[in-house]
């Protein structure tokens, strides 16, 4: 499954931070987009939920939550 998120993933060293906790698990791609307004990060893992991907990136000191699917996500709305 490829999940997305909003981060605070915001520059190079974040990138370098926060690399051994996803590369250490069952993530089999991963990448961040640091020149979004949100910091997108998208995950591609058949093997860990989005509840554990949350876990990995916060353990790594970084804010994270799912993008909002939907209609309303493609606005920016709640």
């Amino acid at each position: 499954m490829t999940y997305t998120f909003k981060t605070n993933i915001n520059c190079g060293g974040c990138v370098a931070t926060v690399t051994p906790f996803l590369d250490k698990s069952e993530i089999e791609n991963w990448k961040v987009d640091t020149h979004s307004k949100d910091k997108i990060l998208t995950v591609e893992s058949n093997q860990l939920d989005q509840e554990g991907i949350m876990k990995l990136v916060a353990e790594a000191g970084f804010k994270i939550e799912p993008v909002k699917k939907g209609i309303f996500g493609l606005f920016g709305r709640k």
